[in-house]
């Protein structure tokens, strides 16, 4: 997976739902399911030039927001901090404890 293709798909996971119903349909086309342009125009009944352009206008939103939050990032970062965490100590507890923080994380907080 390209790193754009990457970049966007995390961005969808964390700020997909501010987009319409339509945005979020035509992204999960393009970014997750690897329709072409043509392909979900006549998925969707409507022009090419509309995908594009609701591709590109969801991508700049969706970037807008990462610029502004910064969640995407910030996840990434305690990702990297939870794997160096768990690599620098054997103990079964700790790594429990980490699981479970990241699990937290991916779960939308919810954590028993």
């Amino acid at each position: 997976m390209s790193d754009d293709l990457f970049l966007m798909n995390s961005l969808l996971d964390f700020y997909g739902s501010l987009l319409t119903d339509k945005q979020q349909e035509i992204c999960t086309y393009y970014y997750r399911e690897d329709m072409s342009l043509q392909e979900i125009a006549e998925e969707m009944n409507i022009s090419r030039s509309a995908v594009h352009d609701t591709v590109r206008r969801c991508r700049d939103e969706l970037m807008n927001y990462e610029k502004k939050l910064g969640m995407a990032k910030g996840f990434e970062t305690r990702r990297k901090l939870y794997a160096e965490i768990k690599s620098s100590t054997p103990d079964p507890v700790i790594h429990d404890l980490v699981d479970r923080c990241l699990n937290s994380e991916t779960e939308g907080g919810q954590n028993e």
